[in-house]
C-alpha cells in the first residue's frame, strides 16, 4: 500500500464491526500439524462461519490466503525473533508494510515498555501510521503502555502481553487489565486478549469494558483443546 492509499476500514467502521464480538486468532507454529496459510485460510473460514467478526493472523503469507477467502477484517501481526530484543510481535516498520501489503486490515504490534530494535513502540506506531493509516492494535501488558500507544496514534490496545514478560504465566486471563486499559483509553479502544477460554471469562471481559474479545488456542489449536479437556477429566 502506498503513502495515499487508502485501507479498506476507517477506525468507525472497525469499532463498529468489532463491537461485542469475538475476534478468533488464527496461527500455527511450525511444530503444529496445522501450521500453513492453507490450513490457516480454512480455519478463518470456519470461525468466520461460527459468528467471529475478525480474524488475527501471523505472517504475510497467512494474511494473504485468509484475505482470499474472508471478508471480515484481518488483524494482522508477524512474529520475528531478532538477536538482542524480546519484542516478537511485528517489531520492524517493514513488517508492518509486508502485512499491509498483503491484504491485512489492522496492524498488531508490540507496545510494551521493552526496547525496540527501532527505537520506541511509540516511534513505530507513528512510522506505521505515517506510512500506511493502517489502524494499529497495541499489544501491551500495562494500562500505561495502552496510554502511551493511543496517544503515538494507536486506534486499539489489547491486554495480549499481559503474563508473558517473564515468570511464570498465569492461567486465566486478566480481566483487571481490561477494566485498567479501558479507563486510561475508553471501550472504544479496548481489546480483550490472552488466555480466554471459555464464554463466562468473554462475558467478564466485555463487563470490564473491552469492546471485543479476542480467543486463539482454545478455539483453533486442537492439541491445547485436547490436553485441557484431559487434565479437567483426570481432576474431576
Amino acid at each position: 500500500m502506498s503513502d495515499a492509499a487508502e485501507p479498506r476500514y476507517s477506525i468507525e467502521q472497525l469499532r463498529a464491526a468489532l463491537d461485542g464480538g469475538l475476534i478468533v486468532s488464527c496461527q500455527a507454529t511450525e511444530e503444529e500439524p496445522l501450521f500453513g496459510a492453507e490450513i490457516m485460510a480454512k480455519m478463518a473460514v470456519a470461525a468466520v462461519q461460527g459468528g467471529a467478526v475478525a480474524i488475527r493472523a501471523n505472517s504475510p503469507v497467512d494474511v494473504a490466503a485468509i484475505r482470499r477467502v474472508v471478508s471480515v477484517p484481518i488483524i494482522g501481526l508477524w512474529k520475528c525473533d531478532l538477536p538482542g530484543y524480546a519484542v516478537r510481535i511485528t517489531p520492524r516498520l517493514n513488517d508492518a508494510l509486508a502485512l499491509v501489503e498483503a491484504g491485512a486490515d489492522m496492524i498488531a504490534l508490540d507496545a510494551t515498555a521493552r526496547p525496540h530494535p527501532e527505537g520506541s513502540a511509540e516511534d513505530l506506531i507513528a512510522s506505521v501510521v505515517a506510512r500506511t493509516r493502517v489502524p494499529i492494535l497495541a499489544d501491551v501488558a500495562a494500562a500505561s503502555e495502552a496510554a502511551a500507544a493511543v496517544a503515538a496514534g494507536a486506534a486499539f490496545a489489547a491486554s495480549t502481553l499481559s503474563g508473558y514478560l517473564g515468570g511464570v504465566i498465569p492461567s486465566d486471563p486478566d480481566i483487571e487489565l481490561v477494566a485498567a486499559i479501558a479507563a486510561q483509553v475508553g471501550r472504544e479502544r479496548t481489546i480483550a486478549e490472552g488466555r480466554y477460554r471459555t464464554g463466562a471469562q468473554v462475558a467478564a471481559a466485555m463487563r470490564a469494558g473491552a469492546l471485543a474479545v479476542c480467543v486463539g488456542g482454545a478455539i483453533t489449536r486442537p492439541a491445547e483443546i485436547t490436553r485441557r479437556v484431559i487434565s479437567d477429566l483426570r481432576s474431576s
